[in-house]
């Protein structure tokens, strides 16, 4: 039975609320700055893999010294997770973006000063650390800034940053490494991040301090059930809640396969099709923009779903396995042609970004705000241990047999396996009460 008392776009039955149309569109300015400081992100730690075959020559290292310097940025992604999330938590999303993209972009730069292997790997280190912010302080800006209905659509649209990043990279980073050098390519990268510093400092703020948020905005956007206020949450509490498990598994199993496809795709790419550095562009560039489809179409789907009064249980989790089944067919990528091969990957990529929309927006309908980015952390942690292990295991694989097929039948099958843990963990996506517990 519906709650009489609920306000306009309460989710008293999972189902959300039809709400008019608001007067102002102005959270979607603060998305665009989330938008462009993900693509820099991107940008950034893209710039290893599509020099890769390059700095290979340069400075010596082989497939496992590889892995170790990929090893480094996913260790220090992991302990920057275990921590960004409660910091950004407890300082606001503001302060603590901003401390994330000024260590991101100087650790991005440093790579230009460094010409061994463990110099790489300690520039690494510190970008994974800086990096580390980015989507905690993302998913809790959008939690902020939108009503549940909105969010998967909203984080959809930032998260498609990372497949412009993508797009962008190969497009620069050769161009500047074969006209000036790859130092050039680290330091012109690096110095983006301080544009987008510039943009998030000057215009982000809470929406209800802000003065170019019209009053229907803000009711628009504060049209979900209001949340009790919250004590600190220690991880270990969070952690006794199915809720939390379902993020932390899903970016356990999951996030390794977009890491593999970041660091070793311009690797596949040049040893299986003899592809060098000024004819990697092309193959890269068709991938990461069917990504940024794939990212904005999976947040899009689950949204129509919703606004089709479906509940938001079936609405994501239809999105999810529609996304999953899309990745299986990237196991045949090692045995097709260059461009079959590159429409696999391409597909499969789009699925994982579609599918990451709506795992993080998961985390927003089911904990309060002043959680989210801690939950965030805590999944995207897992995500980046295991992934450090992936970069070396696919190191060492790669070292021992010369081939990506084992790598690719772990890409094609990890998201239905993901499915299942998320559907056996909350087979309805019950909202968690963590004020319960104060």
């Amino acid at each position: 039975m519906n709650n009489p008392n609920a306000k306009p776009g309460s989710t008293s039955d999972n189902i959300p609320r039809p709400v008019s149309s608001p007067k102002g569109h102005f959270r979607w300015v603060i998305c665009a700055i989330l938008f462009f400081a993900t693509t820099i992100n991107y940008v950034d730690r893209q710039v290893i893999g599509i020099l890769a075959p390059v700095l290979q020559k340069s400075i010596g290292w082989n497939e496992i010294e590889y892995g170790y310097i990929i090893t480094a940025f996913q260790g220090a992604y992991a302990i920057g997770l275990l921590f960004i999330g409660r910091f950004i938590d407890k300082i606001g999303t503001k302060q603590g973006y901003s401390i994330s993209m000024f260590v991101w972009s100087i650790a991005a730069m440093a790579h230009a000063l460094v010409q061994t292997v463990f110099g790489f790997g300690l520039a690494r280190f510190f970008l994974g650390l800086g990096e580390s912010g980015n989507f905690p302080a993302a998913i809790k800006a959008t939690a902020e800034w939108f009503p549940k209905k909105e969010r998967a659509l909203a984080t959809g649209f930032f998260n498609s940053g990372a497949n412009v990043g993508a797009v962008v990279a190969p497009l620069i980073v050769p161009w500047l490494t074969i006209t000036y050098g790859w130092q050039e390519a680290f330091i012109f990268t690096g110095a983006l991040g301080f544009i987008a510093l510039f943009l998030w400092v000057w215009i982000y703020k809470i929406p209800e301090e802000h003065k170019s948020v019209t009053q229907e905005e803000l009711a628009y956007i504060k049209s979900d059930p209001v949340e009790p206020e919250t004590v600190k949450i220690p991880w270990i509490k969070l952690l006794k809640h199915r809720q939390a498990w379902v993020f932390v598994l899903g970016k356990f199993i999951t996030d390794p396969i977009w890491w593999f496809y970041l660091f070793w795709l311009p690797k596949f790419l040049n040893e299986k099709y003899s592809l060098d550095l000024a004819h990697l562009g092309l193959p890269l560039i068709v991938i990461y923009t069917m990504t940024s489809f794939g990212s904005i179409g999976g947040g899009w789907l689950s949204s129509v779903f919703i606004n089709r009064n479906w509940t938001i249980n079936k609405g994501r989790k239809t999105a999810m396995l529609i996304c999953a089944l899309a990745v299986v067919p990237i196991i045949f990528a090692s045995s097709v042609s260059e461009w079959v091969a590159v429409l696999l990957i391409g597909l499969a990529a789009a699925a994982h970004q579609g599918w990451s929309a709506n795992l993080f927006t998961l985390v927003s309908d089911m904990f309060p705000t002043k959680a989210v980015g801690s939950v965030v952390g805590l999944g995207g942690m897992a995500g980046s241990i295991v992934g450090m292990l992936i970069a070396t295991a696919a190191g060492i694989i790669l070292q021992l047999t010369g081939h990506y097929i084992i790598l690719f039948v772990i890409c094609g099958f990890a998201y239905l396996v993901a499915l299942l843990v998320i559907q056996l963990l909350v087979p309805n996506l019950t909202p968690v009460r963590l004020e319960a517990e104060s």
